[in-house]
């Protein structure tokens, strides 16, 4: 077997056949090979077109504030895999996760597995061994089928359901909604950050009597003034200072993730809740730098829900001078749909090529094509987002924000530049 992690890595991703082959069979009869037990005491899973990783971030945060021992799986990753299994607020070790891959190998046999379920069983074997209070997993696609499914969670959270990944969850919000509440359990928690979800999340939760919990329903939050927040519920009341994480958006984000860690029935008390919300941190989400006075901002935003999201903190904190974006997307994602949420805001338009991104990617011309009608400023094309950004700050001046986004692998190009790992 290999002995390092790029090998196994590698390994890994060439064996399947498919990125992406939904069902629970095959891993879940992998994990019951592997007998690992319970990844922790408890277990929270989140899902969610939307701010599923910035909730994940909270709920650790908090936990950790509380004195507990939490595991985090989260996915993709944006500089190294090690990212996606945390135990104790740290990246596990590329040997950790050696020792994880001989496991699930050892317990896989002839049964075909692919990446992502390779990650989890690993992460799973990783977190059974830690001695967790807490494990938080978070949905790769969907929930139903996704691999993180096998485990049965104390409390289940949607954070949103926008359209995405149509060719694996459906063609509407409705079909999206019936995938992703396939997480929850009967008669445990149900947490749903929007406030009117689709019916088909709300349908399925009384049918199989999970208890819903939503938010501006059964939990409450709202800004206080500019510095703090409260969020409520019956009986229960705390004011909180504002999440490090900026956008509007984090602040319902955050909401959820007091609602899934009190949903747990354990004694929290308003200092950790106060501490975790102030010091979460996840990159990539609106992940700022600066270079001579131009304010350079890095984000995941990929889906037209996310792209509104970003248009409104774009609002909320304007910039001195012009804002400018360096955009790329994959092939199968609503581009026109992202271009048209954010285009009052842009004044230039940088379109990278993805091709890097493998089969999903396409180049900046194939970009343009799909996005012409939907541009409201001048636009230019670039090979990949290197180039793009390296353009886009030659023609900034102080006062201007240059923003990056668009795909995870978009945001990891420009992280590389941006903290000199290239």
């Amino acid at each position: 077997m290999p002995t390092d992690l790029s090998t196994w890595l590698a390994r890994i991703e060439a064996r399947h056949p498919t990125e992406i082959e939904m069902g629970l069979d095959r891993v879940g009869a992998v994990y019951a090979r592997m007998d690992c037990g319970r990844p922790a005491a408890q277990v929270i899973t989140i899902a969610g077109t939307n701010g599923k990783g910035s909730t994940v971030a909270f709920v650790e945060s908090i936990a950790r504030a509380a004195g507990w021992r939490v595991g985090a799986y989260t996915s993709p990753h944006l500089l190294a895999y090690n990212e996606r299994v945390r135990i104790d607020g740290r990246d596990v070790e590329d040997a950790a996760l050696v020792e994880a891959f001989e496991a699930v190998e050892g317990a896989r046999g002839d049964t075909p597995l692919t990446y992502f379920e390779t990650g989890t069983l690993a992460a799973l074997w990783l977190f059974a061994r830690a001695g967790l209070d807490l494990a938080v997993l978070e949905v790769g696609l969907g929930g139903r089928l996704d691999a993180v499914n096998i485990v049965e969670p104390d409390v289940a959270v949607i954070t949103t359901v926008g359209l995405d990944h149509q060719d694996w969850l459906g063609d509407d919000i409705e079909a999206i909604g019936r995938e992703k509440v396939g997480i929850a359990r009967a008669w445990k928690p149900l947490i749903v950050g929007e406030t009117d979800p689709p019916a088909s999340v709300l349908q399925h939760a009384y049918r199989i009597g999970a208890v819903a919990i939503r938010g501006g329903s059964d939990f409450l939050y709202a800004p206080t003034d500019a510095s703090t927040w409260t969020w409520r519920e019956v009986g229960f009341e705390v004011e909180l200072p504002m999440p490090a994480l900026a956008a509007p958006v984090q602040l319902r984000n955050a909401a959820v993730a007091i609602a899934a860690i009190r949903a747990l029935d354990r004694d929290v008390d308003d200092a950790a809740l106060a501490a975790g919300i102030a010091s979460a941190t996840v990159a990539g989400r609106l992940q700022r730098f600066e270079r001579q006075g131009v304010e350079i901002v890095v984000d995941v935003a990929h889906n037209p829900q996310a792209a509104q999201a970003l248009a409104d903190w774009l609002v909320a904190a304007p910039a001195a001078g012009h804002t400018v974006a360096v955009y790329a997307a994959l092939a199968d994602k609503d581009a026109a749909g992202v271009v048209t949420a954010l285009g009052a805001s842009i004044t230039h338009w940088h379109l990278a090529g993805s091709t890097a991104a493998g089969a999903r990617g396409q180049d900046a011309a194939a970009l343009r094509a799909r996005v012409s009608d939907a541009l409201s400023g001048d636009a230019s094309e670039h090979v990949d987002v290197e180039a793009a950004l390296a353009e886009a700050l030659n023609r900034a001046a102080a006062g201007d924000r240059v923003l990056v986004f668009g795909t995870f692998h978009a945001a990891a190009a420009a992280l590389r530049v941006l903290q000199g790992r290239r």
